[in-house]
């Protein structure tokens, strides 16, 4: 049976992925809403439903023509690799080396793959464009690009985009924030500025 957004928001707010307070976001933002979706991944069997959710809402030239699947490290890999189990093809990710995202650990892209790249969420889809330019720069071809959540803002990447459930979050400057203003302590709960 297909899931319905108010279902997916379920299975993340249950998993952790998605909650609810005050946080400061990576950008210095403040939100009452934040997307960690490295809490869903802790569950196979949630991740395999929403990946299988999201293979089944594929157009069927997506889904037939997939030959590899690729996602950016670090976020992308344990969703990527769910989605090319649903798909039942390889899968491979790429990697941040000297700034660039690069193909490591013997992995390859030919000529002849049709590719769906697989991200967790997507904001702007930075790494996203800098994988579909690996992809092409490996003279193959991006058929689809899917993620668990699109956070509807500009999109970086041109390839057709096939996200589970779409998600405007709202986000303020600190000096605006209306949790500030009632005097709410903020949790800081991304990871970029661990790395």
């Amino acid at each position: 049976m297909a899931l319905t957004d108010a279902d997916v928001i379920s299975i993340l707010e249950e998993t952790g992925a998605l909650r609810t307070g005050h946080f400061t976001l990576t950008s210095g933002r403040h939100s009452d809403r934040y997307v960690q979706c490295a809490q869903l991944m802790r569950s196979p069997r949630r991740t395999m439903q929403l990946a299988e959710e999201v293979v089944s809402r594929l157009p069927e030239d997506v889904r037939e023509g997939c030959t590899l699947v690729v996602s950016p490290a670090v976020g992308g890999i344990t969703f990527g690799f769910a989605i090319g189990l649903a798909l039942d093809r390889d899968f491979i990710f790429a990697e941040r080396q000297n700034g660039a995202m690069t193909l490591r650990r013997n992995f390859t892209i030919e000529p002849v793959d049709r590719v769906v790249i697989a991200e967790d969420v997507v904001t702007t889809g930075g790494s996203v464009k800098e994988v579909q330019d690996l992809v092409e720069s490996a003279g193959a071809e991006v058929i689809g690009v899917v993620s668990l959540i699109d956070r509807k803002t500009d999109r970086l990447f041109d390839a057709p985009f096939f996200p589970l459930l779409g998600l405007e979050i709202e986000s303020w400057e600190p000096d605006a924030c209306p949790l500030c203003a009632q005097g709410l302590k903020s949790d800081t709960p991304g990871s970029r500025k661990l790395a």
